[in-house]
């Protein structure tokens, strides 16, 4: 028994779920024993480890099934022969390779962070692992910025106030939602009908700071990674169980194929979007209003993939707020490694993960790094552009 107990442990192991593989050892151990055990004869016994069998195979069957959507992404490779099966541990939330699993999956901060040109220059948001912008009123676009547990960003912001539809994007990953604030309808959202772990700087602010002087309000609230670690305490979380991408190692084009993109978000070039292409370190640079966007500290904000999704875009009252449809499925574009092609968005509840696909159905691997979504409502404002060798 104790072989059959260590095994189901090291399956668990590879699978990324040691903690089910004992449960499901410890089952079949404990039944064994009740057979052994019985008086009546070997016929009771049988039926013990018959019972025991099937327990066997529903636990392979949920090792399976759950170990893919916990802590590791695992990545399968196999030989010519078909036979040699290399299983590769992957952080949940950015992919990149891992030397042995997390004993949970990290809690998720979304921070709301403005893109108002009186707000340049930002700070912190080139540090994000996954970074969703979208338009608000005035068609001026707004992040939210998400950061893992134990970041050790300096400044982030200046935050900014809450909108229903970054609450769709920021629960999926049960992220601790940082805001100042926020509309009537997404405030409602947080307070009546939403599970959203809520940091609200107007109750909270604690977790944020001001920058005044050469900030004014509404654009001098900040957040650090120092203080959304320390909201933990208060909080006091469960574990988060989020799903997990698939990803993969860089592949990138030949240079003479590879290809960078623009974004005309509206009227003027304030807030177009180029993302230049590096083929050296196969990564997007952002460009904003035609430069390259820079932080507060002088750092540039970089990409290992680029998505840019069609959604149904409303404006539902006269300040000029904005209804987006989060859920359900519509065209995408995703750039990485120096292609781009056409795809599919797909999110089928509101807290289920968002997800892309290829056109024939097969979901789409992302690059280990960083994930920039670009939210619009044609794809008709993307255009694609040659790579200059210099950049």
């Amino acid at each position: 028994m104790k072989r059959i107990t260590k095994l189901f442990r090291g399956i668990g192991k590879k699978l990324g779920n040691s903690r089910l593989a004992s449960f499901v050892a410890n089952m079949f151990r404990s039944l064994f024993k009740r057979g052994t055990g019985d008086s009546s004869g070997n016929g009771l016994k049988e039926v013990w480890i018959g019972v025991g069998a099937l327990v066997l195979v529903g636990g392979l069957i949920a090792l399976t099934i759950y170990g893919t959507a916990s802590q590791v992404t695992p990545e399968i490779t196999v030989d010519d022969s078909g036979i040699e099966v290399e299983v590769v541990l992957r952080h949940p939330l950015t992919g990149e390779i891992l030397s042995e699993e997390l004993e949970s999956l990290p809690q998720v901060f979304g921070v709301m962070v403005e893109n108002s040109a009186d707000a340049w220059p930002l700070s912190g948001i080139d540090e994000a692992f996954l970074v969703i912008e979208a338009p608000v009123e005035g068609t001026i676009p707004r992040f939210v910025t998400f950061f893992m547990e134990g970041t050790e960003v300096e400044k982030v912001g200046p935050v900014r106030s809450a909108r229903p539809y970054y609450l769709d994007w920021n629960d999926e990953l049960q992220g601790v939602y940082a805001h100042v604030g926020g509309s009537p309808e997404a405030l409602d959202y947080i307070k009546y009908d939403y599970d959203t772990i809520d940091l609200n700087q107007f109750w909270q602010s604690e977790y944020f700071y001001r920058q005044n002087g050469y900030r004014y309000a509404p654009h001098n609230v900040y957040t650090t990674g120092e203080l959304l670690n320390e909201s933990l305490n208060e909080l006091d979380l469960d574990d988060p169980n989020y799903e997990s991408w698939t990803f993969k190692d860089d592949s990138p084009v030949n240079i003479e194929d590879a290809r960078s993109l623009s974004i005309d978000w509206s009227d003027g070039a304030t807030y177009d979007v180029e993302w230049h292409y590096n083929f050296e370190t196969n990564d997007y640079t952002r460009y904003q209003s035609r430069y390259v966007m820079e932080m507060e500290n002088d750092n540039t904000v970089e990409a290992n993939n680029v998505i840019v999704m069609s959604a149904d875009i409303r404006v539902i009252d006269n300040v000029g707020r904005r209804n987006i449809a989060t859920v359900g499925q519509g065209d995408a574009l995703i750039a990485q490694d120096g292609e781009m092609y056409l795809a599919r968005w797909v999110k089928e509840e509101r807290t289920g993960r968002l997800r892309f696909f290829t056109t024939d159905g097969f979901e789409i691997s992302l690059n280990a790094g960083t994930t920039w979504i670009e939210v619009v409502d044609d794809l008709g404002v993307v255009e694609t552009m040659e790579v200059e060798l210099d950049e």
